[in-house]
């Protein structure tokens, strides 16, 4: 689903401040009970938030994520802000490791017209996206493939990837929380993401905003660990603060790239 900005709104406040009441969220947003409910019922319908008797709270779970399809139609013009924000800095005739995630496939659409680059993806959906581009080298890492998203992990990925040193390593993630730290769910999925961090030059990141503040299991890296985080909100606290610190540049597409 694509979020208008009380959904946003819903969201920052039930991740800031934990389980709501229906009856608290009308009056902090001064709307009605009903309308209040119709946000809620299409949030929770998105795998955004769980609903409970008279209330709301984030989804539970730390250790699975949302299902592939599902993913892939969420924010989805977020996404593709983004990627285009990220298609336009990469360079012509570069080498890029790009990973697992909708966001990442995102960007793969938007380098169809990019010419020389090298690209190592252990994710087939991508392989494939990047493969209609005559202009385009494409390297499939091996290992096991994963039937619900198609994507590669395991030791024998993990030791491809390790053979490579390349210009641009660009991540997605499931979550990023307020200590600092880039989560996700499936740890032999990390394993295999933090020997593109690694392996690159520079480490790309590109995440929409529901990815602030969202809890995962597998600690991946840190901000410090990232040069450029391409997202499409502002980063609400202490992110913003965690990211200067970090000295991580951050890129908001649609406001920082409609210029450039």
């Amino acid at each position: 689903m694509n979020l208008n900005p009380r959904h946003t709104q819903l969201l920052d406040e039930v991740r800031a401040h934990g389980p709501q009441t229906i009856e608290a969220l009308a009056e902090r947003f001064g709307v009605t009970l009903q309308t209040v409910r119709r946000d809620v019922q299409r949030l929770a319908e998105a795998g955004l938030l769980s609903r409970f008797h008279g209330g709301v709270r984030q989804p539970g779970s730390t250790t699975e994520n949302i299902a592939y399809r599902q993913r892939q139609a969420m924010q989805s013009d977020a996404k593709t802000r983004i990627a285009r924000a990220v298609a336009r800095r990469v360079p012509n005739g570069c080498s890029l490791i790009m990973n697992i995630g909708t966001t990442i496939e995102a960007v793969a659409r938007e380098l169809q017209h990019h010419s020389g680059l090298r690209v190592i993806t252990n994710n087939l959906h991508i392989a494939s996206l990047m493969s209609t581009n005559p202009d385009c080298e494409v390297i499939v890492a091996g290992g096991l493939v994963r039937g619900a998203d198609q994507g590669i992990v395991g030791e024998a990925t993990v030791d491809f990837i390790r053979q490579f040193r390349v210009d641009i390593g660009l991540i997605g993630i499931s979550g990023i929380e307020g200590d600092g730290t880039l989560r996700d769910f499936d740890y032999r999925e990390v394993k295999v993401a933090r020997a593109i961090v690694e392996q690159s030059r520079e480490v790309w990141l590109a995440a929409d905003h529901s990815k602030f503040n969202r809890p995962a299991m597998v600690e991946l890296a840190r901000l410090d660990d990232i040069d450029v985080v391409f997202t499409d909100l502002p980063p609400p606290p202490p992110f913003a603060d965690l990211l200067a610190q970090a000295n991580v540049e951050c890129v908001r597409a649609g406001v920082d790239t409609d210029n450039a």
